[in-house]
């Protein structure tokens, strides 16, 4: 087993129903999904839409299993909204996490995004921010992160295909912009291969600023198609593009090298979002678990 005990490893419930389709893993109840979890060998989970919204009654039936949780999803509009929007909503999110005792809150900004749109080309007709928009972006975020210190709590900033913060550049840029002790980062394998990025390279640029990791791998054969049909975010997801570690391209043994050196703390949560009826998600999260045991030594 790996030396780094500060390391806890999660699973995300979009394998189990999907937050921006519905209807794939509609069947899965809620119960089902955590129970699968925890019998599959993890110990923490992001929130699903199917996860109820009360701490307490969330807390009930995590303990029961031995989960925690490790972060959720916020989405924020600081290009095309007022700030005070997104503020508005981001504390109450914040202090959910917080009263379910999560340190990060991942963060995406989803002005012009275009991965919740089933007929836009993923590539083609990917978003830029403007200059003003970037500054609109970082000085945002560093206000998001000042209201997460208010809790002793971090932002992780999630890269994102069909966003304006998806390519080595665009994270680059966001790191240079913002303050170090307000934004840090998630580090998201399938997204970075997905979009043509070097995963090691970003680990290694910003390994004293990430915060928070997704273990997610890719199918190439559908992403390469996915690029050539200008397809959707969406429809790559449906067509599956997205699998769980040591199912698809990634070798996930020379990052996890990296991780270990760099002495990171924190959630590895394992993402794949694909359509269950498709992918049985039990099936995946044990061959996920079997996988980082065996290779990664997690």
């Amino acid at each position: 087993m790996t030396n780094q005990p500060k390391i806890k490893l999660g699973i995300a419930p979009i394998a189990w129903t999907n937050d921006d389709m519905p209807e794939l893993g509609s069947e899965n109840s809620f119960e089902q999904c955590i129970s699968e979890m925890a019998l599959a060998g993890f110990t923490g989970t992001e929130i699903g839409n199917k996860y109820p919204k009360d701490p307490k009654a969330l807390q009930e039936k995590l303990k029961l299993r031995n989960l925690e949780v490790a972060s959720a999803w916020f989405s924020t509009f600081l290009t095309t909204k007022p700030y005070t929007e997104t503020a508005e909503a981001f504390i109450q999110h914040r202090d959910f996490l917080w009263a379910m005792g999560a340190k990060v809150i991942v963060v995406a900004e989803q002005g012009h995004s275009i991965q919740g749109k089933m007929d836009t080309p993923l590539f083609k007709d990917k978003p830029q921010f403007t200059d003003a928009e970037w500054v609109k972006l970082t000085e945002g975020l560093e206000a998001l992160g000042e209201l997460a210190h208010e809790k002793d709590m971090e932002i992780v900033y999630h890269h994102h295909m069909g966003t304006g913060v998806q390519t080595t550049a665009e994270i680059d840029r966001l790191m240079k912009e913002t303050d170090p002790t307000k934004v840090f980062l998630l580090f998201d394998t399938g997204h970075l291969v997905f979009s043509g990025e070097n995963p090691l390279q970003i680990y290694k640029a910003y390994q004293d600023r990430i915060k928070h990791i997704h273990f997610k791998d890719i199918r190439d054969t559908v992403t390469q198609e996915v690029k050539a049909e200008n397809n959707s975010f969406l429809s790559a997801v449906k067509q599956c593009a997205f699998t769980v570690p040591g199912d698809g391209v990634i070798d996930f043994k020379p990052i996890m090298s990296e991780i270990e050196k760099a002495n990171y703390t924190g959630w590895i949560v394992v993402e794949a979002e694909q359509d269950p009826a498709v992918a049985n998600p039990f099936e995946y999260a044990l061959k996920a678990r079997n996988y980082l045991k065996k290779e990664c030594k997690i």
